[in-house]
């Protein structure tokens, strides 16, 4: 924080008539403002974060979303950043690139365009932001650095900007580097050299998306480096910044933070980040990892959203008090508004931060949250000890002459468990230019001369239940018109609907796996591609799939039961898997990389044939079925007890699935 910020606090202490210790501060614009303030957001990507949530039946996907974005409702979101798709696995699935080829261009892939257009539609100032996690094998020339490639990365992130402008009317307001990942400066300057040939100078582009440095002092020593770039984008800065990121005179954003489980543990993290990124790092935006816990609650991080919808069969979600802990600043501020000078840290623990208009308008909010109760995944905050205390705010400056102020509080009551989030109580009457607030610990204070909070409300939605335990699909029914088929989580390969003209018959209509080259990477994707699908906890289940293979030779298929990992650690899936091959062979594995066999032997099997595979485990045994007849039986199970269902194929290759159906 500037020294000039502590300057116009009164650090005036004295001891109350019950006990409690005061302290009182200024709020105040005499001697000037502080940042631009650019708003809190949430991140639907890194990776297929969201991807349950588009299978959810109306009302309560609606109701979701007006939670997420609508103004003056819930979280009230100011920023949306999504992940520009790249066909690889980038923490809990793969979301499908604009370009599997590089003659192949589909901009009606994944849900990240209906996600970006439904916030607009409740929001049209959104900010929009794209950011890539990983790239289709073609852009990289079959090497996982795309920067060897500039020009053709460059022109593929270009193409998705023009993209969501062309097919969905959307502008892109900011665009990233490469996730989490070393940074190069020349393809930063030809990133801007091409975005403004090609007319998008508004688009301004964030680096690194990693830490502060190395990228801070290279701006500071490369000036053109330093025209080109408009925002340091840091991810989890644990609310402190570093000296070159100031003496760059750049933005400074948190654009990756949170990444908590959204319980009240959760909530308060949320609540000290959002005061003290600015408090301690002067970062004038915070995006949460994760916009929404839309995936199944097994994999990587579940339950790490601001609030969770991992239920579209049942309809039932959970607003989890992080969504109100945003409000408390989103809904009383915009971007555009300026933080005050006089901000910090509160004598005895917590923090304030004060934003204004410029025409009058002053939004304070206070956070008391104590260690125990406040808990940061990563990384976690520094040690600090917050005690109940009077703090009195005197207002100078413009606001000298408010003589009322609108208050909101949450308080989460972590010893009952019951916690009051988002409640308005009396307006407070300013009295000789001062108002002052009891604070206890764990409390959240919104106070405010901005009267259109509210918390916003739906119907309960429908009670939580476990995946239905008959399930099929055959994947006629495209409604929503999505390209992956509902409740599959692609966790390497990417799994399309397809239009099959050249069969006839029930497979007219597929889904395929259409990936043939390994993309460049974000995690260790499996040499094998995988969707999964259903309950963690099924344990007996009957597996069936009708299957394709288009490889001949050397292609393969399998479906599976009772996997137990996806995301960044699916290399390492276990379960049972039935593999049928081209070349007339089948196996059985207890792995996804087919280390462990349990049976194989002849199958007949060859590509462009159709075959329907069968696969039953009950118990510690497993049995297999080709076209109705039994090709294998009573393999030894020898574990793991339950997981996911899932279809995939051998290696990165062309094969359909049809008329899909599992039964636990």
């Amino acid at each position: 924080m500037e020294e000039r910020s502590w300057s116009a606090l009164a650090l005036v202490l004295t001891l109350s008539l019950d006990g409690c210790v005061c302290s009182t501060y200024t709020l105040s614009d005499a001697a000037g403002l502080g940042r631009e303030f650019d708003g809190i957001g949430g991140l639907s990507g890194g990776g297929a974060t969201s991807r349950l949530l588009v299978n959810y039946a109306e009302p309560y996907r609606s109701q979701i979303l007006d939670f997420l974005f609508k103004p003056n409702f819930g979280a009230s979101l100011h920023i949306l950043k999504v992940e520009i798709g790249g066909d690889a696995q980038t923490t809990d699935g793969t979301e499908p690139s604009h370009m599997h080829y590089e003659n192949d261009e589909n901009y009606f892939r994944g849900y990240e365009w209906w996600l970006m257009k439904e916030a607009k539609k409740r929001n049209p100032n959104i900010t929009l932001v794209g950011l890539p996690w990983a790239f289709p094998g073609w852009v990289g020339h079959g090497k996982n650095w795309p920067y060897d490639t500039p020009d053709i990365t460059a022109a593929y992130v270009v193409r998705w900007i023009q993209g969501a402008k062309q097919w969905h009317d959307l502008d892109i307001d900011y665009v990233g580097i490469w996730n989490e990942r070393n940074f190069d400066i020349n393809y930063i300057k030809l990133l801007r050299y091409t975005l403004d040939k090609s007319g998008l100078e508004r688009v301004r582009i964030v680096a690194s998306d990693n830490l502060w440095e190395p990228i801070a002092l290279s701006l500071v020593l490369d000036a053109e480096l330093s025209a080109a770039v408009d925002v340091i984008g840091a991810h989890y800065p644990g609310t402190t910044t570093v000296p070159d990121a100031l003496k760059s005179q750049k933005k400074l954003w948190s654009s990756e933070d949170y990444s908590t489980y959204n319980d009240e543990q959760g909530g308060g993290c949320w609540a000290r980040i959002l005061n003290q990124n600015y408090v301690n790092g002067q970062m004038t935006a915070t995006i949460a990892w994760n916009l929404v816990a839309s995936y199944y609650k097994d994999l990587p991080f579940g339950r790490d959203g601001l609030m969770t919808a991992e239920e579209p069969w049942s309809g039932h979600y959970v607003v989890n008090s992080p969504i109100w802990i945003t409000a408390h600043t989103t809904q009383f501020t915009k971007p555009g508004w300026f933080y005050l000078q006089t901000v910090g840290h509160l004598d005895h623990g917590g923090s304030y931060v004060a934003m204004t208009d410029g025409a009058g308008n002053l939004t304070v909010v206070i956070e008391t949250m104590t260690r125990d109760h406040s808990v940061c995944i990563r990384p976690p905050l520094p040690p600090f000890d917050v005690t109940p205390q009077n703090a009195t705010f005197q207002l100078k400056g413009s606001f000298a002459s408010i003589r009322e102020l609108h208050l909101w509080r949450s308080r989460f009551n972590f010893k009952t468990k019951q916690p009051t989030l988002f409640e308005e109580l009396r307006p407070l009457k300013v009295s000789g230019g001062s108002f002052t607030l009891n604070l206890c610990e764990d409390e959240v204070y919104t106070v405010t001369t901005v009267p259109s909070g509210r918390k916003g409300a739906h119907p309960e939605p429908p009670a939580s239940s476990p995946f239905p335990k008959l399930y099929k699909d055959d994947f006629n029914n495209r409604n929503p018109p999505f390209s992956e088929a509902p409740n599959f989580a692609d966790q390497t390969g990417v799994f399309e609907y397809f239009v099959n003209l050249s069969a006839s018959g029930s497979h007219v209509s597929t889904l395929r796996q259409v990936l043939t080259q390994r993309p460049v990477t974000w995690v260790a994707d499996a040499d094998q591609t995988i969707s999964v699908i259903g309950d963690y906890q099924w344990q007996n289940v009957t597996v069936a799939c009708d299957v394709f293979m288009e490889t001949v030779g050397k292609g393969g298929v399998f479906v599976a039961a009772r996997v137990d990992k996806g995301g960044q650690l699916v290399r390492s899936a276990k379960g049972v898997f039935f593999w049928i091959f081209s070349d007339g062979t089948f196996k059985v594995t207890n792995d996804l990389a087919g280390l462990t066999v349990l049976a194989e032997g002849e199958s007949g099997t060859r590509a462009n044939t159709w075959y329907t595979m069968s696969l039953t485990v009950d118990g510690n045994y497993a049995s297999g079925q080709l076209n109705g007849y039994t090709l294998w039986k009573n393999a030894v199970v020898l574990g793991p007890q339950n997981g996911w269902a899932a279809i995939g194929t051998r290696s990165f290759e062309l094969a359909q699935f049809d008329s899909f159906s599992v039964a636990a």
